[in-house]
């Protein structure tokens, strides 16, 4: 009987001590892999044990797997910033030497006493537009920027579409008059659209100037709206030089000018900004041109329930 107990006893250290064994040998080797998995995150290597079959040790490895792989994309939109970053900066000086270097060049001039005063009010002038431009860009970009990153949440409503269409008529009027060129607006009836007032007038406003710049004197351009089943188009018409056909999908890059309009002012930022203000009112924006007969820019906004 005392001898049966004895044997029993050992039986069971020797199976106590078993089973500790192969614990701490599993937990070993699970501390080595973990280890080793750290290590290859650590290092940006590929995790070499992400296909064990094996339950926790497979949990922890498709765990590890994804940590790797949020910290590979963290790096890779910093990288990406820090791209936009420098690409942005150095767009900016690009943007901003011209109209500086004009002012810089007017305030030299107006040092000199011996300018009579209406040569002072001439270089006055030209400074007083350059400054302007230099407001314009800085002004575009900060928008730009803000859009991009978020940091801009303007809301849009329900709101009579008549109203923004005055508002960005208005605005060009007297560089429209100036090069005698005749806007038309084609009678509408007036109707809500999914937009925000101040952001689609601004737009507006970027098509309507830009196609006073690019129509020559007596020329003119046409506005009118035609309301369809989902979105409602609103539709700028003008005569101006046209754009080439491989350009149509690269003028709303951010920055881009055409080398046939390089020689006139402009900052390639306008047409960028406004397809981004459409893409927060869940619009778009389409172009049609022909070069030497005029472009035309559609912009398409949500129906409204009136």
């Amino acid at each position: 009987m005392i001898l049966t107990t004895v044997i029993i006893c050992i039986l069971c250290m020797l199976v106590c001590s078993g089973i500790g064994l192969y614990f701490w040998r599993r937990n070993r080797k699970m501390y080595h892999i973990i280890d080793r998995m750290m290590d290859e995150i650590l290092d940006g290597e590929a995790i070499s044990h992400s296909d064990i079959k094996e339950g926790e040790i497979s949990a922890l490895a498709s765990k590890a797997k994804r940590i790797q792989e949020k910290v590979n994309l963290g790096i890779q939109n910093a990288e990406e910033e820090k791209e936009q970053v420098k690409r942005l900066i150095s767009n900016m000086s690009h943007q901003l030497k011209t109209p500086l270097a004009g002012l810089m060049m007017y305030r030299e001039m107006l040092e000199d006493d011996s300018l009579d005063n209406t040569t002072r009010k001439k270089f006055l002038h030209k400074m007083k537009r350059q400054s302007e431009k230099i407001d314009w860009i800085l002004q575009s970009l900060f928008k730009m920027v803000n859009l991009e990153q978020g940091a801009v949440v303007f809301e849009a409503e329900p709101l009579p579409i008549k109203a923004t269409i005055q508002d960005a008529v208005t605005a060009v009027l007297d560089k429209a008059d100036k090069k005698e060129i005749e806007i038309l607006t084609e009678p509408f009836m007036d109707r809500k659209l999914w937009h925000n007032r101040k952001w689609t007038a601004e737009v507006l406003v970027n098509l309507l100037e830009n196609a006073v710049k690019y129509t020559e004197s007596q020329g003119k351009i046409n506005l009118s709206v035609h309301p369809m089943e989902i979105y409602t188009e609103l539709r700028i018409c003008d005569t101006g030089i046209g754009i080439r056909q491989k350009e149509l999908t690269e003028i709303f890059k951010r920055f881009y000018r055409s080398k046939e309009v390089e020689n006139l002012e402009g900052s390639g930022i306008g047409l960028y900004l406004s397809r981004l203000i459409l893409e927060h009112e869940k619009g778009y924006i389409t172009v049609h041109s022909k070069v030497g007969e005029g472009s035309t820019f559609s912009i398409f906004l949500q129906n409204c329930q009136n």
